[in-house]
């Protein structure tokens, strides 16, 4: 035993010589004298260095038991924090250049992934409704490394109740000439969630309660149809998000066994105990989405305590889903609104009563663990895919320091750099 256990040793100390003994590549990067938060419930390191090699993680630890590889980029990351990679589980790609990417220039396209997502730390987005083959096809450039971007997920064309397209999505709809996205049947809904998980979606949206306005108000999918779209995603290892708006809308979500709310739903009342123990009983998560509700009722003009109750009512909700044991998730519907600062998202979920700790896994480990890449990211760990946000400031001091990016990083490849030009497309690396 002891010879094996030596064996190994020498064996691990060869695969370190040679790895730091490699020609530096474009995905090899090391910060240099961070406080680093390495996970949510791991206590920070301070004056750390972090080094990735061919895109990912090789080395963490103190800066002086560290040693960074001579040619190496090297970013003093001393007054600076570092995290994971931050996710944003809620996104929608349908404004310009998003649409048919395939025939855009790169340039629009890098430009507008910059400014609207790594420019706040995302590395990974997830499209959760857009025009069939949109982000698919984005997701191809990004790949070829024609296009400078974050790690992109999609559940594709959104499934809508019959007769329940939303009202504010019908103008893009008959502009675009897209098909319909309603569904009829259960077996249309099995049908047609099969064919775009086939063709490359990473998951099913469902409107359960979709706001077709007029006297009808709120149309609630049925929970045949509902529960049809998501056993036909859980069969093939997706995920199936629910739009909720109210509470028959939230209770076909719940019943029909999604595995996300993509919002809040103010409309439905307080949350009790009871219901959060329901939702996690059905390993449902959350992301409440708080600033869309501000932005929204700012935009229609709505009197303050009307707009206090509503975004009030969603805090609510987060509140009691956190305090309760729920998995929440970071996300902000950006793409559908246009703010796409996250800063008062931040701030309203700490209003919420959600602490550092808490935000910082919504960030990072709780979506990496629901969509199945725990083992890839969401921390910062050696052999894990080198994802990782540069902070300005330290997020436990002020909690929109994790809106205070200063470098976004993918697979070692900076893809936002407050202080440079625009990066060179290189391909990314998982």
């Amino acid at each position: 035993m002891l010879t094996l256990l030596a064996a190994r040793r020498v064996t691990a100390g060869v695969l370190v010589a040679l790895l730091f003994a490699a020609p530096v590549a474009a995905h090899d990067l090391a910060i240099v004298g961070a406080r680093l938060y390495p996970a949510p419930d791991v206590a920070p390191l301070d004056d750390a260095t972090l080094v990735i090699r061919d895109g990912r993680i090789v080395a963490i630890g103190a800066r002086e038991r560290v040693s960074v590889p001579a040619g190496m980029r090297v970013v003093d990351g001393r007054g600076k924090s570092v995290a994971a990679g931050f996710w944003n589980s809620h996104v929608h790609l349908i404004k310009p250049p998003f649409l048919t990417p395939d025939t855009q220039p790169a340039a629009a396209l890098d430009a507008a992934l910059r400014d609207r997502f790594t420019r706040w730390g995302f590395t990974t987005l997830f499209d959760i409704a857009s025009l069939p083959g949109d982000a698919r096809a984005l997701r191809a450039r990004i790949a070829r490394g024609d296009v400078v971007g974050p790690q992109l997920l999609t559940v594709d064309m959104p499934f809508f109740p019959e007769h329940g397209t939303p009202i504010y999505v019908r103008e893009l709809w008959a502009q675009t000439h897209a098909p319909s996205a309603e569904v009829a049947t259960a077996e249309q809904a099995r049908t047609r969630a099969a064919a775009q998980i086939a063709a490359g979606a990473d998951g099913v949206k469902l409107f359960t309660g979709a706001i077709i306005g007029g006297p009808g108000g709120v149309l609630p999918m049925s929970k045949e149809i509902a529960t049809a779209a998501v056993a036909e995603a859980h069969a093939h290892g997706k995920p199936a998000f629910a739009h909720p708006t109210d509470r028959a809308g939230l209770d076909v979500a719940v019943e029909s066994g999604v595995d996300v709310l993509a919002h809040a739903a103010p409309d439905a009342g307080a949350w009790s105990p009871d219901f959060v123990a329901r939702l996690k009983a059905g390993n449902v998560a959350f992301v409440p989405t708080l600033t869309l509700f501000d932005s929204e009722l700012r935009r229609e003009g709505v009197h303050a305590p009307v707009l206090e109750r509503f975004v009030g009512a969603a805090k609510q909700q987060l509140g009691a889903m956190a305090q309760g044991g729920g998995v929440v998730l970071f996300g902000t519907d950006a793409g559908y609104i246009e703010v796409y600062d996250t800063q008062l998202e931040f701030q309203l979920m700490a209003a919420a009563g959600l602490d550092w700790r808490q935000i910082l896994a919504s960030l990072t480990t709780a979506p990496a663990q629901r969509f199945g890449q725990a083992s890839v990211r969401g921390r910062l760990q050696e052999g894990l895919a080198g994802d990782l946000v540069l902070l300005g400031s330290d997020p436990q001091a002020r909690i929109d320091a994790f809106a205070d990016v200063r470098m976004t990083v993918r697979g070692g490849q900076v893809i936002y750099d407050a202080a440079a030009t625009p990066v060179v497309p290189v391909p990314a690396r998982d």
